[in-house]
């Protein structure tokens, strides 16, 4: 396994701690990562209830659940994230629920800034977007797949709109958190239950 994954995992915590650690960050009005600013404690106060109501919201369809659960290759998902990360609070709810479903994956966390090296090998077109999720197979210890920082009907609605205006304004983010909303994590589970088919093809045939 490359040194600086198994470094990151070695360090790594469940979602569980890592629910905690934002659940206690947003009580001390604070967040994680290098900058301490009072708008990235409010994300993460705000994440912080995000995750509590996707924790008890989301529903996998059964036709999901069934791929989901007979996916027998035994993985680890290993997160990047950090507290104040509005994309994050939307998404790793749903990869948790979905792992759940199944004893062969196993979700581990760890934060951007604490692990800058890992970051960078899993840079999205140049930038530490995140929330990114790197698969890997446990026999083989090698990086089987890659995922994030955000759904693919999300990424696609972002990139229209930087290519036709530049940047993302403070307008659209809240569009975007609008459409997370309404989709309630089915294109997580739709571009997850894909992953698992093509590394697993029989799942879906």
């Amino acid at each position: 396994m490359n040194p600086i994954i198994q470094s990151s995992l070695e360090n790594s915590m469940s979602y569980d701690a890592y629910r905690n650690l934002v659940k206690q960050l947003a009580e001390e009005n604070s967040n994680s990562g290098l900058e301490k600013t009072e708008a990235l404690a409010n994300y993460t106060k705000l994440n912080d209830r995000r995750m509590k109501r996707w924790d008890k919201t989301i529903i996998i369809p059964e036709i999901a659940q069934q791929k989901i659960s007979e996916f027998n290759q035994k993985a680890t998902w290993l997160i990047i994230t950090e507290s104040w990360c509005g994309d994050a609070a939307h998404v790793i709810p749903v990869l948790n629920k979905i792992a759940e479903l199944n004893p062969n994956i196993d979700i581990k966390i760890v934060l951007r800034d604490d692990n800058l090296e890992l970051m960078d090998m899993f840079l999205t077109n140049g930038g530490r977007a995140i929330a990114k999720v790197i698969m890997i197979d446990n026999e083989t210890k090698s990086v089987i797949d890659t995922y994030g920082p955000r759904p693919s009907e999300a990424t696609s609605y972002v990139n229209r709109f930087k290519g036709k205006h530049g940047k993302l304004t403070p307008e659209f983010k809240e569009d975007l958190q609008h459409w997370y909303n309404k989709d309630k994590g089915q294109n997580v589970i739709e571009d997850i239950t894909e992953k698992l088919c093509q590394l697993q093809p029989i799942l879906c045939q």
